[in-house]
């Protein structure tokens, strides 16, 4: 399973920057996302940046991690997905506008 993770710039330099996720520093191609400044949030992988995502996103992937990570170590979930707690499984819309009109896999 691949695991993207939230780092913020720190500086940028070129097609790179220094990012943190608060407890390291890397170095991050920037070439997928274009420009970004420093204080912008990436969710990166491998080194790379994938996407540009909110701090609010950020915030909601570490604690999902931070969940993960516990629930490895034997511990309790905790509150780590609770913006998932109070809804319904949805479809993307594109699955979602199959199934309406009929589609289906058998």
């Amino acid at each position: 399973m691949c695991v993207g993770t939230p780092m913020q710039v720190i500086a940028v330099n070129g097609i790179a920057a220094d990012c943190s996720d608060g407890a390291r520093r890397e170095t991050v191609d920037l070439s997928l996302v274009g420009d970004v400044s420093p204080g912008t949030w990436l969710l990166t992988h491998l080194g790379c940046a994938r996407e540009v995502i909110t701090e609010a996103e950020a915030r909601q992937i570490m604690a999902a991690l931070d969940g993960l990570r516990a629930l490895m170590a034997g511990d309790a979930l905790g509150d780590a997905f609770a913006d998932l707690d109070a809804r319904a499984p949805s479809l993307p819309p594109h699955l979602q506008a199959a199934l309406d009109a009929g589609c289906s896999t058998g």
